[in-house]
């Protein structure tokens, strides 16, 4: 077996400060969504939720899964992912919002025949 020394592909290594930087960032908006699930945002509870984990894995897919260095095509499956990934929270919310929720009693909950239930 022969080594050729052109034959291997340069392979980007992250700086170590990098690397720290980008674990505090995750671990202060980990701090951030768990702060921020205390608060009464109503509907805008799963937005913010929603907007602080893009913004992780975003973080996490470019710099410690090296998307950054990576060929053109690997970086068209990730967009394409984000895209599928959007598509289907489309439908998942335009379908959640066009319901019309009424909340029905239990009936077991009202049966006075059944006994009361605490």
């Amino acid at each position: 077996m022969s080594t050729n020394a052109n034959s291997h592909s340069h392979v980007h290594i992250p700086k170590v400060g990098t690397l720290v930087a980008v674990f505090v960032t995750l671990i202060t908006f980990t701090f951030i969504t768990a702060w921020v699930a205390t608060i009464n945002l109503g509907e805008l509870n799963v937005v913010v939720a929603l907007a602080i984990a893009c913004t992780k894995a975003t973080l996490v897919a470019w710099i410690f899964m090296g998307v950054r260095y990576t060929s053109q095509l690997t970086k068209l499956f990730c967009v394409a992912g984000l895209v599928f990934l959007s598509i289907l929270l489309l439908i998942t919310f335009s379908d959640y919002s066009s319901r019309s929720w009424t909340y029905h009693a239990k009936p077991w909950a009202t049966n006075k025949s059944l006994g009361t239930s605490k």
